[in-house]
């Protein structure tokens, strides 16, 4: 129904029922694409179909493209492509078995786990380089939280801390 450029297909949708939709679509991009469509079927030159939805004439020709091609599903934004896992769900799985065992001193390993720590594991185990806050990013996504031990001094005694606990402190 265009008057010049590409024509839209109109066996999907007509005018209306894109409004319709558009309505009750809660994505906003997805309706201002349903909207531009609606006006350039009704008629309006692709600029001022564009304009009126609030989008660009090109993002217009590239809906009209996409809807053409897929139809209604083609309005919606694709997701966008994310870097892939730096550890592969076999590496990831041993990490956390290593998290949850925890640190054994007396192989020379450290009291307590901490990200550059873990870091050395998985560049000694898997030969992959990462730096601490990119295990931080890992390790809370695989939904492990950060807890410290509250800290004891290797030469504590426990008879004497556990009279203070009952006495209080002494008088001086």
């Amino acid at each position: 129904m265009a008057a010049r450029g590409l024509a839209i297909r109109a066996d999907v949708a007509s005018a209306p029922e894109l409004r319709r939709l558009a309505k009750k679509e809660p994505r906003r991009r997805t309706a201002q694409r349903m909207l531009a469509l609606a006006n350039a079927l009704e008629g309006m030159s692709r600029a001022e179909a564009a304009r009126a939805a609030g989008i660009e004439r090109q993002s217009l020709r590239d809906a009209v493209l996409r809807f053409n091609a897929e139809g209604l599903s083609g309005l919606v934004d694709r997701p966008y492509g994310r870097r892939p896992e730096r550890l592969s769900e076999g590496e990831q799985a041993v990490l956390v078995n290593r998290i949850l065992r925890g640190p054994d001193p007396e192989r020379g390993e450290p009291s307590s786990w901490t990200l550059p720590d873990l870091c050395r594991f998985v560049e000694e185990r898997f030969g992959k380089s990462m730096c601490p806050q990119s295990m931080s990013r890992v390790v809370r996504r695989l939904g492990l939280s950060r807890q410290k031990a509250r800290p004891v001094h290797p030469q504590r005694d426990a008879r004497a801390a556990d009279a203070f606990a009952k006495r209080g402190s002494p008088a001086p």
